[in-house]
């Protein structure tokens, strides 16, 4: 099939099919597991002239496994480029250490992933590279942040974990106004949610361990691109000066793996968003209940920006009860839901952010970010929603 018509292609197309392999002709991807490769003398003057991605030179630099991966997720993502990473983490560290030099600033929500926001608030900081933190919702504290020499505003499709949702199209005009880089993590909504590419956002960075994988059996990261602000082989230049300096590749394993995961996004991901909105309702009638965070609620303080930007509303949700001490009764009572540190599996799965995830964040922090300590964060699987609802009901009736 010819690019331009599978780029017409609706999204569940896009997800499921790829090209059979040219040798085998095999409808699965083989998996290219070697971390070394032959020259002969024509390649090793290719990769003397400065072929790179077209020949294959060391498994740290490249692998086949990780260019079909990375091609796959272009195809979803609606992407011009792509940079398969280790991991989402390593994703975000490639991006920013490949975009930012001693003296640069950053705009950030101040609620993003804990590691993203130690990385952020700790370890730049040694490189003199300073970050802001604002409420991405409230434009004119963006407005506000910006400095002569910021160069990226970070945010998060859905913030982790208090679901916040930023409106997109007025963000990146303000960032775009100013030739300021957008960057956005998508991982809690999943391309099958949002597209932040499709609102203008330059980068999008991806922990495909979660939605992407979908089965808690895999660990990877995706870098896509498409910004007329940047050079088109700018996530070349990071690969070859960033990730491979910085050993960060995926291995060849999990790409195969992730590309399998991509195959079934769409119908997880559907389901789960369809439990995950029962769910929330559940939680907001529920009497032990004091507070539901979820995009699809009329509740939830973005929701009409929800409705603007996403055609799901995410498989993600937060409530709050008492404290922290009945928020862990809760989670130990439950028998089907799993209590347990990742998300985006097939398995839903629990965590109590403010003791779990961002525990290192000082408590001041924390509460800035909105995370309060009787926050349970729930991932829908694919169970069937009354028997999650019962499981809830017997650990809630606990409390």
């Amino acid at each position: 099939m010819k690019k331009d018509k599978r780029d017409n292609l609706q999204f569940d197309s896009k997800a499921v099919y790829y090209p059979p392999d040219e040798a085998t002709k095999s409808i699965v991807p083989p998996i290219v597991m070697s971390s070394s490769f032959q020259y002969d003398a024509e390649i090793f003057q290719r990769i003397i002239d400065g072929e790179r991605k077209s020949v294959n030179i060391y498994g740290r630099c490249g692998n086949p496994s990780e260019y079909q991966f990375e091609e796959q997720m272009m195809i979803i993502e609606g992407a011009d480029a792509c940079l398969a990473t280790a991991s989402g983490m390593a994703a975000i560290s490639v991006t920013l250490l490949g975009l930012l030099k001693s003296g640069d600033h950053i705009v950030c929500d101040w609620t993003t992933y804990s590691s993203t926001h130690e990385m952020l608030d700790h370890r730049l900081t040694d490189y003199n590279i300073e970050t802001t933190f604002v409420d991405t919702a409230d434009l004119e504290a963006v407005e506000g942040a910006i400095r002569p020499n910021t160069k990226i505003i970070y945010f998060e499709t859905i913030a982790n974990p208090s679901m916040k949702v930023t409106a997109i199209a007025p963000l990146v005009k303000i960032a775009h106004d100013r030739e300021i880089i957008v960057v956005c993590d998508n991982t809690f909504a999943s391309p099958y949610v949002m597209r932040p590419l499709e609102w203008g956002v330059d980068i999008v960075v991806e922990s495909a361990t979660k939605f992407i994988g979908g089965h808690n059996d895999v660990i990877g990261g995706a870098i896509c691109m498409k910004s007329d602000l940047l050079p088109s082989d700018f996530l070349e230049q990071i690969r070859w000066n960033t990730m491979v300096k910085l050993g960060s590749p995926i291995s060849p394993f999990n790409a195969w793996m992730l590309l399998r995961g991509i195959q079934t996004l769409s119908v997880r991901v559907e389901r789960q968003c369809q439990t995950a909105a029962k769910m929330a309702r559940y939680f907001e009638d529920h009497p032990r209940v004091k507070q539901v965070w979820y995009p699809g609620l009329s509740s939830h303080p973005q929701h009409d920006i929800a409705k603007e930007q996403m055609p799901k509303f995410g498989a993600m949700l937060t409530f709050e009860v008492e404290d922290g001490n009945e928020a862990l009764k809760v989670l130990d009572n439950l028998e089907l839901c799993c209590f347990s540190a990742s998300l985006g599996g097939v398995r839903s799965t629990t965590q109590i952010p403010a003791l779990m995830a961002f525990l290192d964040i000082p408590k001041a922090q924390r509460e800035a970010m909105g995370i309060r300590d009787g926050m349970i964060r729930l991932s829908s699987g694919l169970e069937d929603a009354d028997d999650l609802m019962a499981d809830f009901e017997a650990a809630l009736s606990k409390m």
